[in-house]
């Protein structure tokens, strides 16, 4: 497993091939979805998650602001009061505590960045 980055003196990933890297292991083929923390900072996280076609994360609610950018394929989140498709490009913000699930409707490549407090 890859340790998390620290923000120090700045740094870059190649989210697609940590992409094409996490769809090779065992959680993507047997749950449908997997994630790598890229940053985890006292104020921060960042996450790469990949989501296989018809891929699930049951709803569950974020004790921090949240923001959700799809990198690559289609994801639908069934919030309380609507349902968001997010394709390529888009980005959705969400506020704490919010009760969402995500689906994948293609393949799919997300960065979910949360704020942060403290260390946990």
């Amino acid at each position: 497993m890859t340790k998390p980055e620290s923000p120090q003196g700045g740094h870059s990933f190649d989210l697609r091939a940590i992409e094409h890297e996490l769809r090779k292991t065992e959680p993507y083929r047997r749950e449908g979805h997997t994630a790598r923390t890229l940053l985890r900072a006292p104020d921060l996280r960042v996450l790469l998650i990949v989501m296989k076609s018809g891929g699930r994360i049951a709803e569950h609610r974020a004790d921090e602001s949240a923001s959700l950018q799809v990198l690559s394929g289609h994801v639908r989140l069934e919030l309380p009061e609507r349902i968001a498709d997010l394709r390529g490009g888009e980005l959705l913000l969400l506020e704490r505590g919010v009760a969402h699930d995500v689906e994948a409707v293609t393949d799919s490549a997300l960065v979910l960045t949360l704020g942060w407090h403290g260390e946990r």
